[in-house]
């Protein structure tokens, strides 16, 4: 899987205010604008294709685009981190909880993979993206989500570097054992917190 990167470019970084300092985790920039980071192609997927589906509970749901949009959906405000040392603050997403998808699993087990069109993975414990910590995301700043930014869905885990919050998804598989995805088994950290520096394995 390639490696492409778009807007890395001086003017996309400041330093923080004095009242968003504390808001930006260790060995982190403040980022003015929305930097694109991918692993591999990017993906376009028509909404009509789309699906999602959860693989692995007592139960296991899917939803089309269509349905997706038909539930409660929430406007989200948060700060999102990446690995490679930008913060951006107040990112408006609307989407919808993955609380309310997990519920209709039934009973599941502890760990989750997120999987994406395009053989994208990334590994998170459930207790992670559940709680009100986790969202399906398919707008940004009030438009449409854009491929390059992961649309026309992507999953959102504000409290993880921004590569758990998978791209393109379109799968939760989950299960008892731990299963690493794309960037954890090359050597990226398996929990990643951003004000733990949780970048690589062995931190």
């Amino acid at each position: 899987m390639g490696f492409t990167s778009r807007g890395f470019r001086g003017q996309h970084f400041g330093r923080p205010g004095a009242d968003e300092a504390e808001r930006v985790p260790p060995g982190q920039h403040l980022a003015r604008g929305f930097p694109v980071l991918t692993a591999g192609v990017t993906q376009r997927i028509d909404t009509e294709r789309w699906s999602f589906e959860i693989r692995g509970g007592s139960r296991e749901p899917s939803w089309t685009w269509d349905e997706l949009r038909a539930l409660p959906a929430e406007d989200i405000v948060v700060d999102i981190h990446c690995v490679t040392h930008w913060t951006k603050l107040d990112t408006a997403w609307t989407g919808v909880s993955l609380d309310v998808l997990l519920a209709e699993a039934g009973e599941i087990p502890e760990h989750a993979l997120a999987v994406s069109y395009g053989g994208y993975a990334t590994n998170l414990p459930v207790a992670e993206i559940t709680g009100g910590k986790a969202w399906l995301v398919y707008a940004y700043d009030g438009e449409p989500l854009t491929a390059e930014h992961g649309g026309p869905v992507r999953m959102l885990v504000p409290g993880h570097y921004l590569w758990k919050s998978a791209k393109w998804i379109h799968g939760l598989w989950l299960s008892d054992a731990d299963r690493p995805g794309f960037w954890e088994q090359s050597g990226y950290h398996n929990f990643g917190d951003p004000w733990k520096e949780e970048r690589y394995s062995g931190q």
